[in-house]
């Protein structure tokens, strides 16, 4: 499964069970090259998510053979130190990305 078709998956699962979704889509700066704009350091995770019981969430979506660069893990090594809850989601996970989103966390993660 492509990445951007396992991300839509998510959403969709996040919004049906009532959470807050943000994510900074790529654009293409010129015909052939896609950037995602942002200020500050790059590597943040995919998507964050935000319920108003269920708490909040950071996820970096990978395909079942995608790798995190360094960046990467340095933010989800930081969200996590922070206390924040921090997931690596890949198309594998789907029962337990589904069973995550409709449910508290445990023990405040």
């Amino acid at each position: 499964m492509k990445e951007s078709h396992f991300q839509n998956s998510v959403i969709m699962l996040a919004k049906l069970h009532g959470w807050l979704v943000m994510h900074t889509r790529a654009v293409e700066i010129r015909p052939g090259v896609w950037k995602t704009p942002l200020q500050g350091h790059a590597g943040f995770p995919d998507l964050v998510l935000a319920h108003s019981t269920r708490g909040v969430l950071f996820a970096e979506l990978k395909s079942d053979t995608g790798r995190l660069s360094k960046l990467q893990l340095t933010w989800l090594e930081t969200l996590t130190a922070a206390g924040c809850e921090v997931h690596v989601w890949r198309p594998k996970d789907i029962n337990d990305i589904s069973t995550r989103l409709a449910r508290r966390p445990d023990n405040g993660n």
